[in-house]
């Protein structure tokens, strides 16, 4: 079988040590063509070097969490033909994790008591876009079972309630701690403070009993909101 060229970046050398011994030790395949402990190194190496088949990256670089994202992202975007995965110590970031698989990285292994195998890499060389350790996939797991649980929630109360998507993008904004006349000028609302105003109130008449409606402000208002899964607090983006 040809040689797997690959580049290690790993900015903690222990831990680049470790991941040369893994290589070493149990993935005969890997050829290490070139290590970076920096962003600057990597795209050096890149330049200088023949390409590497397989880059295997890590996230946290130089005490930022982003670096190894956005090395991801261009490098999927200026050489499509090299295949990323990332091999990281960032156990429990779950937006870190969501981030760098949307940057198009192949495969997602954490450095716990699984590590990085060769059926790990052999899977990415083969073609497959979704690798991930044993931590990651039930993480994946356990957040798709929770969506689907929160939308079949959201839906039934959007139907409860009569909510409309004027009404979900106002409790959304609020939560987000807009007023109603930031929220006014937002293209995608067209309606005036005073609407909103008549819209907050009428939205209060239909999320609380007749008896708890006297006194609600927004911050009360959004917290119904989010109980009666109208709203995602995990899920809160401002429109554009």
């Amino acid at each position: 079988m040809e040689k797997i060229k690959t580049a290690v970046v790993e900015d903690v050398a222990l831990e680049m040590k470790g991941t040369l011994s893994i290589i070493r030790t149990d993935i005969p395949e890997i050829e290490v063509i070139g290590t970076a402990q920096n962003e600057r190194d990597f795209w050096t190496l890149m330049e200088d070097g023949p390409e590497p088949d397989l880059v295997l990256l890590d996230l946290g670089l130089g005490g930022s969490t982003t670096v190894g994202v956005d090395i991801c992202r261009k490098l999927r975007s200026r050489n499509p033909a090299v295949k990323v995965l990332v091999f990281t110590g960032e156990l429990s970031n779950e937006r870190l994790w969501a981030d760098v698989i949307a940057a198009g990285a192949h495969g997602l292994i954490l450095k716990t008591d699984e590590m990085l195998t060769r059926e790990h890499v052999l899977s990415v060389m083969a073609g497959s876009n979704s690798v991930f350790s044993r931590q990651v996939m039930e993480t994946m797991t356990r957040r798709f079972c929770q969506s689907v649980r929160s939308s079949g929630l959201q839906s039934e109360s959007v139907m409860t309630y009569e909510i409309d998507e004027y009404d979900e993008r106002l409790l959304r904004h609020l939560a987000l701690g807009y007023t109603k006349d930031m929220i006014s000028e937002l293209p995608t609302m067209p309606f005036s403070s005073k609407s909103l105003e008549k819209r907050q109130t009428d939205l209060v008449s239909r999320l609380f009993p007749d008896g708890e409606q006297r006194g609600i402000n927004v911050t009360r208002l959004v917290v119904r909101a989010i109980e009666l899964h109208i709203i995602d607090p995990e899920n809160l983006e401002p429109d554009a």
